[in-house]
């Protein structure tokens, strides 16, 4: 196994194998984890499966791995334990631990764990099923024909199984057992179609030299069948996606509840971005072929998947990483270097004194000045701005385009390589952002202030926001060194008092969790002005 997967495949029956196939035809890293229990297992045959129809269940999922094998697809019998979405820079990312402890990355999760059929509490009942009895006319009825047959009432769908099965066979018993009462509609159609009708619960099946004999009754009678028709209480093997926050909900038949499963849209796409499903596990009347279908269709919606993300990323990582105008060597060595000491620089949320500031105003134009790792460029596009996200950083800005295409917005951000020291965006915004512009390198501060200002449109706002103090945990800022006031900010900017509004000019307090843990408090120095 490798540590990173474009799609790891929770399931090796039908429908996992089908997707796991569209997946590897389309050229991507796959693991197909199987738990070795699908639910046919008991079944001798599959039916109703063009060109394979009888192949047994365990040579089909035999001939699938070897058709997977042939695309470099991955097959380990296992068990998933859990699985959590665990956020990285270039996108979506799910870990995922099996049982025995081993633990892959996962970029998309195929869930196709299917379900357990729940069989009614009858005697002999369970040692039989799969064999003569039975739930489905499409897999089993043929082999049925023309033989005794009895349908079993536990839930609401008898009648219909029973005038299933009644094309198949002239000799059709229904036993009310544990059923709804008929209504008269259902009584005439019964009679109408000679499906003899035995009220009393059914206590125990009878069975002679391996094959089904009769149905025994609570008074004892015994009444002789040849096959019995249930129709089981279908659980959805569903705890793994329980852990990822999507619950199983109940799977309503004819307005009764039959079980559960987990809801998901015709391509398997579930409420959980990255998360798909297909097969019993979301549709409990699923046949073999229709589970196979639905895998492929999910599968292919997870390659569509990528490869809009992967498309995203390189047209924003090319935009970012076309530098507008001259880039000094060294300011660039010395920002890269810094992000590049660790894979996340910055927390991945946006500044707080930002957000305060930004959700308060209607969405426009904005330009995002040191975007470094976008957490404040997607934060407004995901608002509804649209963001003109700059920074020095090739890395910053790489990492940047990953997260916005990670997060759907990166149609609203345009990411541009400026070193400011030497060139500034073009045009103007309803809102400049200049997030903690302060640097232990030579940095004219005071002239990308001044242009930022300039950039701001009629009516539009200028927000400054530095740190007042140096992080109590800092070891490369002295603690003597000195930041400028809001006031002394605000004087710099030069602005015509007739031309700007003072809206905000303050020292805020935020709470914060230093890298070892340890609560601190730290002052911003906030300027907010808007050009009248």
């Amino acid at each position: 196994m490798t540590d990173l997967y474009d799609v790891v495949v929770v399931g090796g029956g039908a429908a996992g194998l089908s997707g796991a196939l569209a997946l590897g035809r389309s050229r991507r890293s796959v693991l197909v984890v199987d738990g070795g229990a699908p639910r046919n297992a008991p079944s001798a045959q599959v039916h109703n499966l063009l060109t394979n129809d009888g192949v047994p269940p365990a040579e089909l999922y035999a001939r699938g791995r070897a058709e997977l094998a042939r695309y470099g697809v991955e097959v380990i019998d296992g068990t998933v334990a859990t699985a959590h979405r665990s956020d990285a820079p270039d996108g979506l990312r799910f870990d995922v631990t099996l049982t025995d402890g081993r633990r892959v990355l996962a970029r998309r999760l195929l869930v196709t764990t299917g379900l357990v059929d729940e069989l009614p509490e009858v005697a002999g009942l369970a040692g039989r099923w799969g064999r003569d009895v039975l739930h489905c006319p499409y897999c089993h009825g043929w082999e049925v024909r023309d033989q005794a047959v009895g349908v079993l009432a536990s839930g609401p769908t008898a009648v219909h199984q029973a005038l299933l099965f009644r094309q198949l066979t002239d000799d059709v018993v229904l036993f009310t057992h544990t059923g709804p009462a008929l209504t008269p509609e259902q009584a005439e159609q019964l009679a109408a179609r000679g499906v003899r009708v035995v009220e009393g619960e059914v206590t125990a099946v009878e069975v002679t030299d391996d094959r089904l004999t009769g149905v025994r009754l609570a008074c004892g009678a015994v009444v002789p069948r040849q096959a019995l028709v249930v129709a089981p209480r279908v659980r959805a093997r569903a705890d793994l996606l329980a852990g990822l926050g999507l619950p199983a909900e109940e799977f309503v038949v004819a307005g009764a509840v039959v079980g559960d499963h987990v809801p998901a849209d015709p391509q398997g796409a579930t409420t959980v971005p990255g998360v798909r499903v297909a097969g019993n596990v979301t549709n409990p009347m699923a046949t073999v072929p229709v589970a196979m279908a639905a895998g492929m269709q999910a599968g292919a919606a997870l390659n569509a998947d990528l490869v809009t993300e992967e498309t995203d990323r390189a047209v924003a990582a090319r935009r970012a990483a076309t530098a507008t105008g001259p880039i000094d060597a060294e300011t660039a060595r010395h920002w890269d270097a810094l992000y590049a000491e660790r894979e996340r620089r910055w927390s991945g949320r946006p500044n707080a004194r930002l957000v305060e500031v930004a959700e308060a105003l209607p969405a426009g134009t904005v330009l995002d000045l040191g975007c470094g790792e976008g957490a404040d460029a997607i934060w407004l596009a995901r608002q509804g701005w649209r963001v003109t996200a700059v920074d020095v950083s090739r890395t910053a800005l790489d990492r940047a385009a990953a997260e916005a295409a990670a997060a759907g917005v990166v149609d609203r951000i345009d990411f541009r390589r400026h070193d400011l020291a030497r060139t500034f965006p073009t045009g103007s915004y309803d809102l400049v952002s200049a997030q903690f512009l302060q640097s232990m390198i030579e940095f004219p501060r005071a002239e990308v202030l001044r242009a930022a200002a300039r950039a701001v449109a009629p009516g539009g706002r200028l927000l400054i926001v530095e740190h007042g103090a140096p992080p109590p945990w800092s070891r490369t800022i002295p603690p003597h060194v000195r930041f400028a006031t809001p006031q002394e900010t605000l004087a710099t900017l030069d602005l015509d008092p007739d031309g700007w509004h003072t809206e905000r000019l303050d020292a805020p307090v935020r709470e914060v969790t230093g890298p070892d843990g340890q609560p601190a408090s730290l002052v911003d120095h906030l300027v907010l002005v808007r050009r009248r």
